[in-house]
């Protein structure tokens, strides 16, 4: 039996007190949330917390999970690594605690945006993510997708 290898990511949607989402543009030029991977040792609301500061000086209280998802398609690597595996990916609705927006090694910036404005500025992978944020209703949403090409294979609540 060959042990199953997984990434475990989180990404964070960012609400401060005006409604507005914190939006991080990636060193690609797309726009997205806050998140990446979870590290050895690490728990998922703790790398959640981290990463967001990383990325864009904030801050923030991790309050309900909404979205979980299942990248299941690898594809090919960069550098030593051959061979990117598929994703288990945590989203979480956080609030803004403190913090001033700024860029990172990752994020070319940070911005808020008007809550109506985040769905047509993010990248076309995560705007099922964001349409999950804004429908949500207290049901996690649960969607099974592969990456490149972007293709939604399966949607539901759990």
């Amino acid at each position: 039996m060959t042990f199953p290898t997984h990434i475990v990511a989180v990404g964070g949607i960012v609400e401060n007190e005006q409604g507005e989402i914190l939006l991080v543009k990636h060193t690609n030029g797309e726009w997205g949330c806050p998140g990446g991977q979870v590290e050895v040792g690490e728990n998922l609301i703790d790398a959640l917390k981290r990463e967001i500061w990383e990325e864009s000086g904030v801050h923030v209280s991790v309050d309900k999970l909404y979205w979980i998802g299942s990248n299941t398609a690898a594809h090919e690597g960069y550098g030593e690594v051959k061979v990117v595996p598929t994703k288990v990916i945590f989203n979480f609705i956080c609030s803004f605690i403190d913090g001033e927006l700024r860029g990172s090694d990752e994020t070319l910036e940070a911005r808020w945006v008007k809550r109506e404005h985040a769905l047509e500025m993010v990248q076309p992978l995560l705007r099922d993510r964001f349409l999950a944020y804004m429908e949500f209703d207290g049901s996690v949403q649960y969607m099974e997708y592969t990456s490149r090409p972007y293709e939604l294979k399966l949607k539901r609540q759990v």
